[in-house]
């Protein structure tokens, strides 16, 4: 079940991609590739696992950021159920992340994503 959960909480930050995306189409064909790219840099920067920059703090709050705004990019998109779903499935996907099954699980893959 925490792998189940894991590969959704992943999942949930390819659609925050995927939804900046979608707001910079909306905007103009620049940001609807920048955009995307934005919002993996600022993952990888501050909220991923292995975040240079990373931290208690820093960490869920770029996250909240990042999946606020995203939603937000869809509802500006005119894609309101879609900003709406994708708001609560982060909401609840996150929250389940930190069971403490889900926290051992992620504690017990090493650093390539394999099983130690």
């Amino acid at each position: 079940m925490a792998i189940l959960i894991l590969a959704l909480v992943f999942l949930d930050e390819v659609l925050a991609a995927v939804a900046a995306g979608v707001w910079g189409g909306h905007v103009g064909v620049f940001l609807a590739v920048v955009m995307p790219i934005v919002v993996v840099l600022v993952w990888w920067a501050f909220a991923s696992p292995k975040a240079r920059w990373g931290g208690p703090v820093v960490r869920p709050l770029t996250k909240v950021i990042v999946f606020g705004l995203a939603s937000a990019g869809l509802w500006a998109a005119g894609h309101h159920a879609l900003a709406i779903a994708m708001l609560a499935f982060s909401v609840v996907i996150n929250a389940l992340a930190q069971m403490r099954s889900v926290r051992a699980a992620m504690d017990a893959l090493g650093p390539t994503g394999e099983t130690t």
